[in-house]
């Protein structure tokens, strides 16, 4: 072996329904390409659980596959060392997430688990109104 390499331990993987419906009670992060749901389960010393979700009415069987393989592939490579130790993490995608560059799905994910916000927003001033 030439060299070492430090491997991150991949976060688990929600898997029955009961666990997607608790993480519906947290935080919710939207965004254009998908929402992001958060519920911290309280145990800092386990590792953090994601779960995929994509609606029927985002497409048929090919492109949500197509969708969920993105997502799953940006948090391997990027989000997932953004995650927090004890925390559920569902993403929802959206239609959009099929069509933008791999580069710019990924940092939005990671801001989005991180819990940034892609656009700013004035303080202090309710809804407009048209």
């Amino acid at each position: 072996m030439t060299g070492t390499k430090t491997i991150e331990p991949k976060p688990g993987r929600l898997k029955s329904r009961p666990e997607f419906l608790a993480v519906r009670e947290g935080e919710k992060r939207r965004g254009p390409l998908f929402l992001v749901e958060v519920l911290d389960r309280q145990s800092p010393d386990m590792l953090p659980r994601t779960g995929f979700t994509v609606t029927k009415k985002q497409g048929n069987a090919v492109e949500r596959n197509r969708m969920r393989r993105r997502l799953k592939e940006a948090v391997r490579l990027h989000a997932a060392i953004a995650m927090q130790p004890g925390h559920d993490y569902v993403i929802v995608a959206r239609r959009e997430a099929l069509s933008v560059p791999f580069d710019q799905l990924a940092n939005e994910l990671v801001a989005r688990v991180e819990g940034r916000s892609g656009r700013k927003r004035s303080q202090g001033k309710g809804p407009r109104k048209e």
